[in-house]
C-alpha cells in the first residue's frame, strides 16, 4: 500500500497514521520509559547514595514546580505558532543528555539539578506536543488515533520495569542510566527529523482527498482568536473543573506508580517479583488504551472519563491487601486498565469542550496543572512513610483524592462547547 503526503486516492495511507507512529515512539521513550522505568532506580537511589522516600521524589517535583509551568506554557504557545516537531526534537536532547549524566551522580544537588532538566524535556517532547500532532492530523477518528498513539506510553511502560531491572542488575544502576539516555537520543531525534511533521499544511497534504479524515475547521483560526479561545477557557468552569479531576487522579496514579515497587519490596516481594506485578498493571493499561480509544469515538468522554477516575481511586483501597496474590493481581488489572484510559482522555475532553484553535496552550496548563499533583502527590506519600514507616493511610487519602477527581470531572456541564469556534462552523465528529 503505497505512503502518499499529497493528493491521492482513498487506497493510500493517510499520513497522519505516520504521525500516529512517531508519536507512539516519542511516547514510548519519554514518558514510558521515564515515568514508568525511573522508580525501579529509586531503591537503588536509597541504598547507594541513602536517599530517603520522600527526596527519590521530590527531584522531579521540583522540576514541576520552578521550571514546568514556564516551560510548559512557552512548549504551548511554541507549538500553536511554529508547530510540535521543532519543540519535539529539543525536548528529546533535554530528557536523554540528563539520563547520561545522571550515571555519574553523587550528590542529591546533583539529582535535583538534572531532575529540573529532565522535567523541562518530558514537557517540551512529552505528552503535550504529542496530544496536539493527533488532535492537528486528525477529525472524526481522534479518540481511535489518540488510543494507537499512547499505546506507545503503555508499551513503554510494560516494558520499563523489567528492561531496567535487568539493566541495572547487570551493568549496575549507574550504566543502566547512561544507556537509557543513549538510547532515546539515538532513536528519537531521527524519528523527528525525517518522519514527524507539525500538520498537514506542513506535510503538503491534502487531508481533504482522505474522505476518512476532513481537516479541523477550527485550526484555521487566527491568532487574535486563538487568543479569545484560551481565554474564553480559562474563564469556564469546565475548564478548572478538568485542572481539578484530572490533578488529584492523576496525583493518585503518581503515588501508586512511584512508589508501588518500593511498597511491594516492603511488603516482602523480591525486585523481579515486584517489577512482575508492575508489568502486570502496565500491560492492563495497554487495553484501556485501545478500548477506551474506540468507546471514546462514541460517547461522551468526560463521563468515560470520570468512570475510569472512579476506578482509579476505589482501586486503591486494595493496596491494604499486599500479601494477598490475588488481590494484588486485581489492583494492578482494574487498577491499569482505568490508568491506560485517563491520560488519553484529557485531550479528547479538552478539544471536546473546546476545539483545537489553541489546544496547544489549553493542554499546556492542563498539564502542567496536573503535574503538580503528579509530582506533589507521590512526595506527599514518601513524607507520610518516613514519618510513620507505613503506607496504610497514604494509599486511604490518595484513593479519596482519585474519588474526588471523578466527581470533578462528572460535574462538566453537558452542553459544554466553546463559541469561537462553533461560529465557525461544525467541527468534524471525533
Amino acid at each position: 500500500m503505497a505512503l502518499s503526503k499529497s493528493n491521492g486516492s482513498a487506497s493510500h495511507i493517510y499520513y497522519g497514521w505516520w504521525i500516529v507512529v512517531a508519536a507512539f515512539l516519542n511516547l514510548f521513550f519519554v514518558v514510558g520509559i521515564l515515568f514508568y522505568g525511573f522508580p525501579v532506580f529509586y531503591p537503588y537511589f536509597v541504598e547507594s547514595l541513602s536517599f530517603t522516600r520522600a527526596q527519590v521524589t521530590q527531584g522531579f517535583l521540583l522540576g514541576f514546580l520552578f521550571a514546568g509551568l514556564p516551560f510548559g506554557l512557552l512548549a504551548g504557545t511554541l507549538i500553536d505558532r511554529s508547530g510540535a516537531r521543532i519543540v519535539i526534537l529539543a525536548g528529546v536532547g533535554l530528557v536523554g543528555l540528563p539520563l547520561l549524566l545522571m550515571g555519574r551522580m553523587k550528590h542529591f544537588w546533583q539529582f535535583e539539578i538534572l531532575c529540573i532538566v529532565e522535567v523541562i524535556g518530558y514537557v517540551l517532547a512529552g505528552p503535550i506536543a504529542n496530544q496536539v500532532l493527533i488532535a492537528k492530523w486528525f477529525g472524526r477518528r481522534r479518540g481511535r488515533a489518540m488510543g494507537y498513539a499512547y499505546l506507545g506510553l503503555g508499551l513503554g511502560g510494560v516494558a520499563a520495569p523489567t528492561l531496567v531491572n535487568f539493566l541495572a542488575r547487570s551493568l549496575g544502576w549507574r550504566h543502566g542510566l547512561e544507556l537509557l539516555g543513549t538510547f532515546i537520543l539515538l532513536m528519537l531525534f531521527p524519528i523527528g527529523i525525517w518522519v514527524t511533521r507539525s500538520s498537514p499544511e506542513e506535510s503538503g497534504v491534502n487531508a481533504e482527498s482522505f474522505r476518512e479524515e476532513p481537516p479541523p475547521l477550527e485550526n484555521s483560526l487566527s491568532p487574535s482568536t486563538s487568543s479569545a479561545a484560551v481565554s474564553q477557557a480559562v474563564r469556564s468552569g469546565a475548564f478548572w473543573l478538568i485542572i481539578v479531576g484530572s490533578s488529584l487522579a492523576i496525583g493518585a496514579i503518581g503515588a501508586v506508580i512511584q512508589h508501588f515497587i518500593l511498597f511491594l519490596k516492603d511488603a516482602g516481594y523480591s525486585a523481579t517479583a515486584a517489577s512482575q506485578y508492575s508489568t502486570i498493571l502496565l500491560t492492563a493499561s495497554l487495553g484501556g488504551r485501545v478500548v477506551v480509544g474506540y468507546l471514546a469515538d462514541h460517547f461522551r468522554k468526560s463521563y468515560l472519563m470520570a468512570l475510569f477516575y472512579f476506578l482509579i481511586g476505589a482501586s486503591i483501597f486494595l493496596l491494604a491487601y499486599p500479601h494477598s496474590p490475588a488481590v494484588l493481581s486485581a489492583f494492578a488489572i482494574v487498577f491499569g486498565f482505568s490508568m491506560g484510559a485517563d491520560y488519553m482522555l484529557i485531550p479528547l475532553v479538552t478539544a471536546e469542550c473546546f476545539g483545537t484553535a489553541a489546544l496547544g496552550k489549553l493542554l499546556a496548563l492542563i498539564i502542567m496543572g496536573y503535574s503538580l499533583g503528579q509530582w506533589a502527590a507521590p512526595w506527599f506519600v514518601g513524607k507520610m512513610f518516613d514519618a510513620q514507616q507505613s503506607y496504610d493511610l497514604a494509599w486511604r487519602i490518595v484513593a479519596i483524592l482519585g474519588m474526588t477527581g471523578a466527581a470533578a470531572i462528572y460535574a462538566i456541564p453537558t452542553s459544554m462547547r466553546i463559541q469561537t469556534d462553533c461560529a465557525r462552523g461544525p467541527l468534524p465528529r471525533n
